[in-house]
């Protein structure tokens, strides 16, 4: 069950949500809700799924290939397994100059995935107006 209000960080448990300086959502949880994040973005307009190919993210499916100054994070979700090193992971919601929207999810630690962690590394996160 992906309640739309736990994915927004307005439910039980020990999620909590915030805003940082730049404006960018971000996430903390125990780990339960990565497919609801991703779910959840999906509904509000990010339906593409990413993944990092010979340095930049490419669509999957289309086979759509952007560089990372071509791309945007508009937002991301940490989780944070508290009993589970595995559960921890980054939903980040990524927009291409073109306007493509979409997805792509990585671990972070020992676990992030390196060529997927170069690109993301050089792309921007927007920052609010």
């Amino acid at each position: 069950m992906c309640p739309r209000a736990m994915a927004r960080g307005k439910g039980g448990g020990s999620r909590s949500a915030s805003r940082d300086q730049d404006g960018v959502k971000r996430m903390s949880g125990d780990g339960g809700d990565v497919a609801c994040a991703v779910n959840d973005l999906t509904r509000r307009g990010f339906p593409e799924d990413f993944r990092a190919v010979d340095g930049r993210l490419e669509v999957l499916g289309t086979g759509e290939r952007f560089r990372p100054e071509d791309l945007v994070i508009l937002e991301y979700h940490r989780f944070e397994g508290i009993s589970d090193p595995d559960d921890m992971a980054i939903v980040y919601g990524i927009e291409s100059a073109t306007g493509t929207r979409g997805t792509v999810v990585d671990a972070f630690g020992v676990y992030a995935d390196p060529a997927l962690s170069a690109v993301l590394r050089d792309v921007p996160i927007r920052e609010r107006a």
